[in-house]
């Protein structure tokens, strides 16, 4: 048994790091782990749930995940659990359709938003559909909107580079005129 304030090596209770641990109780919920021991105290007062809490960018287990979807943590004696893909986190427009189902989503079924709006996570704009029906829906999508005459909006942000790029010539033009001969 491990007493508070005990002092091990890394390899000793596991870990493959190198230095000190100390076995010390979190200074806020009491949990007992083991914590890196550095020039005589312990780098970590708190536990992580704990110190989670208390850090002002923790949001509440949400986090925005590269692709622009919001991502929901969840913890592993919740219903909704075995929905989780990595670290404990389940896209939420899932969550949310799961939640509104009353049970968890098979992986082969897939939540669309209506309105194409990742974040935008109103039971009203999602719509739940199989990869097949996804695919041809938005395929379907893409080429109604090419025979109507619309574009992805590339052309509309290319238009705005140009036009930016236009400006930044004509002031860099203007400051080369302001400088000193000297220095030209």
């Amino acid at each position: 048994m491990t007493t508070i304030g005990e002092i091990r090596k890394a390899r000793e209770i596991g870990k493959t790091e190198h230095g000190n641990f100390i076995w010390q109780a979190c200074a806020d919920c009491g949990k007992e782990r083991w914590v890196k021991f550095n020039n005589g105290q312990a780098n970590h007062f708190r536990c992580r749930s704990c110190d989670r809490k208390i850090r002002s960018n923790y949001r509440g287990g949400r986090i925005a995940d590269p692709h622009g979807y919001t991502r929901i943590r969840l913890q592993p004696e919740d219903f909704f659990y075995p929905m989780v893909k990595r670290g404990g986190y389940v896209s939420e427009h899932r969550l949310v359709m799961a939640e509104h189902l009353g049970r968890c989503l098979q992986s082969w079924e897939i939540v669309h938003h209506k309105n194409g709006i990742r974040t935008d996570n109103r039971i009203e704009n999602l719509e739940l559909t199989t990869i097949g029906s996804h695919i041809r829906e938005h395929h379907k999508g893409y080429q109604d909107g090419y025979q109507k005459g619309l574009y992805d909006g590339h052309e509309v942000r290319i238009k705005q580079l140009e036009q930016r790029v236009t400006l930044l010539e004509s002031e860099n033009v203007l400051l080369k005129s302001l400088q000193p001969t000297e220095m030209r």
